[in-house]
């Protein structure tokens, strides 16, 4: 048994439960992951096709997968064969149990193949995940391969519940240990757990959402805030203060209580948005009474909005936070940057002037802008300490948590600093593999001019530092350390915060992307709360967006910044949503005349028999297990 207790794990769910979401969460923190797949067949069916590839999107590159489903034996010579240094994830059980069941491998010991399985799962040495549909829940099925199949599987989870270290139900997401249980894997044995606890950051009291703003655009109240480093230590048992003390502090003095914050760390358990609410948003706008092909693109921001609001009619987001986060660096990263232009536009920000003041102002949206302790050159050594890592990713949980409790509804995250393009191109080369120049934007300075020489001294920059790190950790806070910086821990911490809080983010450019590279390590379910507005011109955001599996709503070829581009685009993406939720059904899909598609109570089909309503099954997951009734 490992160092915290626990070998094998057992996650039981049913359909879009967030089994397999939880599954990931448990061994993300793993240096390699070895993905087993069980599914088969199903190529003819497009539906069944999307999830795998949903699946698929949501793996980090790190891992590798490895297809079981022509024969049940293969897992469990896999799982005997794995060394203690593997950790393997199967995903699912149903796909197994469709192959043992398979009418061309009978007649067959079926039994002996399930027996068989388990005793794999008490005999290896490696960490082991099993993801497995719970389906004893639900009605017995009509048919006698239904009933075959779910009493297959059931046979199948008690043994593999019997044989695991540890079992868990997840039920909308939530997870209840049913047998012992199991913290996300960690590398090394854990340390006394220690809360970081930063200097009161100066910030002022958020004000109500304002009313949309007249033609004349006043300008916006800024929200500064002042980045300091971390000067106090104390242990987690330490006493908390009381809640009527904690509750009348300003925002940014108030314990993490409302997240239930306690460490950042890989494998941490935040929510996901709905699986369900997205998708059926989605379907529900083909009946619309929309002319022509309807909303195109923008259907890509009403189904996230379902999603993250759990509805299939979402409202436009009203309440809207821009967050933006200034950085500087030293070293090649900044070549060719002037920084007191830099300097001057993270001061017009600060006073809501400016682009960003501007466009917020048009949104309706309130600023706060934070400035990070600059950071050294990462082709010469780690650009921080792990301590100012730390403690920037708390701070950029607690923008978070004061955008939630100040009322917004929606984060829109922007950068503007020194060298975060280059940082930002590390991190993606580090975590993907990626090459660099390919990636790295261009170093246009003010005439509409390029200047390449700034270019090659960036990219040798990057060169140096990957070269640097290339037998190093490659965690998410060594990465951070390394070359990320404090501006990319401040925006990742952010993306953890608004995740717990169930809050969305639009991101908008490298520093955005980067963080979301790296959060997607510390959480997997982050990624699922940011959207990208507006894809830009970088193929460095472009790439990153790609391997998040961030599908950009609009590709308009806009390119004023970080920030700006989601800040342009909003007031369309707000109207859509608007029209997609305000919009009746087409009267052709009514029953009859002045029917407004919501009635409760509809007359019977004409062709339903008097043996009972006809049930109408959705067939694509029997049709992907290949079944064959007997005989046939």
């Amino acid at each position: 048994m490992s160092e915290d207790r626990w070998n094998t794990v057992l996650v039981l769910g049913g359909i879009r439960s967030g089994k397999s979401g939880f599954a990931e969460s448990l061994v993300a923190g793993a240096p390699s992951v070895r993905y087993v797949a069980t599914a088969a067949g199903g190529e003819d069916d497009p539906e069944w096709q999307s999830r795998i590839e949903a699946h698929q999107r949501r793996r980090p590159q790190s891992w590798s997968t490895e297809e079981v489903s022509g024969d049940p034996v293969l897992l469990t010579e896999l799982l005997l064969s794995a060394g203690g240094d593997e950790t393997l994830l199967v995903d699912d059980m149903g796909g197994w149990v469709a192959g043992v069941l398979d009418p061309a491998r009978q007649p067959n010991d079926d039994e002996a193949d399930v027996k068989n399985l388990a005793a794999a799962v008490r005999g290896t040495a490696a960490r082991v995940v099993i993801v497995s549909p719970e389906v004893g829940l639900s009605l017995v099925p009509l048919t006698p391969v239904g009933r075959a199949f779910a009493d297959a599987l059931g046979t199948t989870n008690q043994e593999l519940a019997s044989a695991c270290d540890a079992v868990a139900l997840v039920v909308a997401g939530q997870p209840t240990w049913l047998k012992g249980s199991a913290a996300p894997f960690s590398v090394t044995p854990p340390e006394e757990p220690t809360v970081v606890m930063s200097r009161p950051i100066a910030m002022a009291t958020p004000t109500a959402p304002a009313p949309p703003p007249p033609p004349a655009q006043p300008p916006v109240e800024p929200v500064v805030e002042e980045f300091e480093p971390a000067t106090v230590v104390v242990p987690v048992t330490a006493p908390e203060p009381p809640p009527s003390a904690a509750l009348s502090e300003s925002t940014m003095m108030l314990p993490l209580v409302a997240s239930g914050l306690t460490e950042i760390k890989p494998g941490m358990d935040l929510p996901l948005p709905s699986s369900d609410a997205g998708p059926d948003a989605r379907e529900r706008l083909a009946g619309l009474d929309l002319p022509g092909g309807g909303l195109g693109a923008l259907s890509e921001a009403i189904e996230f909005a379902a999603a993250t609001q759990n509805t299939t009619t979402p409202r436009a987001w009203s309440a809207v936070r821009l967050v933006v986060i200034a950085g500087s660096r030293a070293g090649g990263a900044v070549a060719g940057t002037d920084t007191a232009d830099v300097d001057r536009r993270i001061a017009e920000a600060e006073r809501g002037e400016g682009l960003l003041g501007r466009l917020a102002a048009q949104a309706g949206a309130d600023v706060s802008v934070l400035r990070t302790a600059p950071v050294g050159a990462m082709e010469h050594g780690p650009v921080t300490d792990e301590a100012a890592v730390e403690t920037a990713l708390r701070d950029g949980w607690k923008l978070a948590d004061a955008a939630a409790d100040a009322g917004r509804d929606v984060i829109v995250l922007a950068g503007i600093g020194a060298g975060v393009e280059a940082a930002a191109t590390a991190v993606l080369a580090a975590t993907t593999g990626s090459e660099p120049v390919a990636t790295l934007p261009r170093v246009l300075v003010p005439g509409a001019r390029f200047d390449d020489s700034a270019w090659m001294t960036r990219c040798a920059a990057i060169r140096d530092a990957l070269h640097r790190i290339r037998q190093e950790p490659r965690g998410a806070t060594d990465i951070l350390r390394q070359i990320g910086g404090l501006d990319v821990a401040v925006a990742t911490g952010l993306l953890l915060g608004a995740a717990a809080r169930r809050m969305p983010v639009l991101v908008d450019g490298p520093l955005g992307l980067a963080a979301g590279l790296v959060a997607r390590d510390l959480a997997s379910q982050t990624r699922h709360w940011c959207l990208l507005p507006e894809a830009g011109t970088l193929a460095l955001v472009k790439q990153g967006a790609d391997v998040l599996g961030l599908t950009p709503v609009l590709e308009t070829g806009l390119d004023l910044g970080e920030g700006a581009n989601a800040l342009a685009v909003l007031p369309l993406l707000r109207t859509a949503i608007s029209l997609a939720s305000a919009a009746p059904v087409h009267p052709a899909l009514l029953g009859e005349v002045g029917d407004d598609g919501l009635d409760s109570s509809p007359a019977a089909p004409e062709d339903v028999d008097d043996e009972g309503p006809d049930l109408d099954f959705n067939t694509s997951a029997f049709n992907a297990l290949n079944y064959r009734e007997p005989g046939a």
